[in-house]
């Protein structure tokens, strides 16, 4: 049988490129593109320009999908047709959609839910895992994943800005996430198994806000 065509839903973080390591690394599919969410010039959450992204995305060697939001929250029905018709305009020829959600809370159900009535398989290759393991993995693997942003109400500011590390992993307080999965922190990719080279960038100030803090660099 053919390889499926599979389009991966990139956030800039560790969850989206170990999905794409293991998706590459997989007979059964054949990866033909990322697609990224944004508003105005950022990823959401992550806080990851979008030019930023562009770049990943080169040093992966595939095509970017970017799909414009119209708020941080759209509703539901916005969201998804938003998605779904993003994919659909692409140009790529798409056969299942994944993600990379860790936790069986939920999630899947809610992509499908879009995705397959669109005509498209869904894809979890790390959904149910634990997060410990997922967690040495990324760290095993190779991908270096720089945290940029921090939910303060779960996790103390000044975890922004280190790099994901087993003594980061190591140091969390008791009842995080080690892989954030409940949003305590979002992560930037500067490197991985996927990329041609190393995203260079040099950190610049820690934007605090009254609840997330958001750690800005320059690409050099």
């Amino acid at each position: 049988m053919n390889p499926i065509k599979v389009i991966v839903s990139w956030s800039s973080g560790k969850d989206s490129t170990l999905t794409l390591i293991k998706l590459l690394n997989d007979p059964a599919y054949e990866v033909v593109g990322l697609y990224t969410t944004y508003l105005e010039d950022e990823v959401p959450f992550q806080a990851t320009p979008i030019e930023v992204v562009k770049q990943q995305a080169r040093l992966t060697g595939l095509p970017l999908v970017t799909i414009a939001l119209s708020e941080v929250f759209p509703a539901n029905d916005v969201y998804q047709s938003l998605v779904v018709e993003g994919l659909k305009t692409s140009g790529l020829e798409v056969e299942a959609v994944a993600f990379g959600d860790m936790f069986c809370n939920g999630i899947a159900d809610y992509r499908r839910s879009y995705i397959e009535p669109a005509g498209w398989q869904c894809v979890f290759p790390l959904l149910g895992r634990d997060s410990n393991e997922l967690a040495q993995e990324i760290i095993d693997c190779g991908i270096k994943t720089l945290v940029t942003t921090v939910d303060t109400s779960q996790l103390d500011g000044c975890y922004c800005g280190k790099w994901y590390t087993a003594e980061f992993i190591a140091g969390l307080p008791d009842g995080v996430d080690p892989c954030g999965e409940e949003g305590e922190f979002h992560t930037l990719v500067v490197k991985a198994p996927c990329f041609t080279g190393e995203l260079a960038i040099c950190k610049t100030e820690c934007e605090r806000q009254e609840r997330f803090h958001y750690q800005r660099y320059q690409l050099l």
